[in-house]
C-alpha cells in the first residue's frame, strides 16, 4: 500500500515538474472572470499546463511587454494596445475580440441618480467625477470618449468634463486599495469621488464590497462600448495558443458571460 502511494506521489510530482508555464497578462477588470477561466483550463489539461496570470491596467501591461517580452498571451480591455504590439512585430497571432463590456456610473446613494439625470450630475461643479487614467487604462479612454459624446447634447460639456475628471485609478502612480478590497469600492468609500465611471462589471463587484453604492446605467446615446482584444505573443509556446483558444471557446465564453461580459467574436 505504501509503495503504491509513493509511486502515485512520484507520478504527480513528475507531471507537475513537466507542466508548461503560460504567462497571461490581462486587464484588471478581467481578474475575477479569467481567474475562473484559468482554473477551468488547468483542470481540463490535468496539470500539464500551468498559467501564471498578471493583472493590471492594459496600457501599463503593454509597456511591460515591450520591455521584458515575458508575456505569452495578452488580454487587453481594448483593441489599441494589442494592435500596437502587433504593429511592432511582437504578435504571433491576429488580434481577436474575446469579450465586450460597457460603462456604468458608480454613485454615492445620497445623489439618487438615474440615467436621465446622470449627465446633469456629471456637469454639476459640486459633484466630483472619478475616472481611470487614459492611455494607461482603457477604462479612462472610454470615459473620455463618453465626454466627447456628451458635447452633442450639451455644448461645452467635453471641455468641462475633461477638466474636472479626477484620474484616480489605473495610472502608474495611482493609489491602490488594500489587499482584498475592491479598488472602486475603496475609492468611493474613502470619499475620493461622488461619481465614478467604470466598466459595469467593475461596478457590480464594487457594490458587493460596498452595498450602499448605486449603479447607474448610462443612456445608450451617451454610452461607449468596450471591445476587449487578445493576442498570442510571438514565439510563445503552443500551450499559449491553446489557452487563447480556450478563452474564445464555449467554456471560456460562458464563464466570461457569467461574470457580466458580452461575448467575443465567433471563432472562425
Amino acid at each position: 500500500m505504501r509503495s503504491a502511494l509513493f509511486a502515485s506521489a512520484l507520478l504527480v510530482m513528475s507531471v507537475a515538474s513537466k507542466a508548461e508555464d503560460v504567462n497571461l497578462y490581462a486587464a484588471g477588470s478581467l481578474r475575477a472572470a479569467l481567474s475562473e477561466v484559468v482554473q477551468a483550463f488547468e483542470s481540463e489539461n490535468r496539470g500539464t499546463i500551468r498559467v501564471e496570470p498578471t493583472f493590471g491596467a492594459s496600457g501599463l501591461l503593454r509597456e511591460r511587454i515591450e520591455k521584458d517580452r515575458a508575456a505569452h498571451v495578452f488580454a487587453s480591455a481594448d483593441l489599441g494596445h494589442p494592435k500596437k504590439l502587433a504593429d511592432a512585430g511582437l504578435a504571433g497571432s491576429s488580434v481577436a475580440v474575446f469579450a465586450r463590456n460597457q460603462l456604468c456610473a458608480l454613485a454615492n446613494d445620497d445623489l439618487k441618480l438615474t440615467s436621465a439625470t446622470l449627465l446633469d450630475a456629471l456637469l454639476d461643479p459640486a459633484v466630483r467625477v472619478g475616472t481611470s487614467t487614459p492611455k494607461a487604462d482603457p477604462s479612462g479612454d472610454y470615459a473620455f470618449a463618453l465626454f466627447a459624446k456628451a458635447e452633442a447634447f450639451r455644448p461645452g460639456a467635453r471641455a468641462t468634463l475633461e477638466g474636472k475628471a479626477l484620474q484616480l485609478t489605473g495610472g502608474p502612480t495611482s493609489e491602490k486599495a488594500p489587499a482584498g478590497k475592491n479598488q472602486y469600492a475603496w475609492v468611493m468609500e474613502n470619499g475620493k469621488a461622488d461619481v465614478f465611471l467604470t466598466y459595469c462589471t467593475n461596478a457590480v463587484l464594487a457594490t458587493k464590497d460596498l452595498p450602499a453604492l448605486q449603479i447607474v446605467q448610462i443612456a445608450p446615446e451617451l454610452n461607449v462600448s468596450a471591445e476587449y482584444g487578445m493576442i498570442v505573443l510571438k514565439d510563445a509556446p503552443a500551450s499559449a495558443t491553446k489557452l487563447a483558444q480556450f478563452i474564445l471557446g464555449g467554456e471560456g465564453q460562458a464563464i466570461l458571460v457569467k461574470h457580466g461580459f458580452g461575448r467575443g467574436d465567433p471563432v472562425k
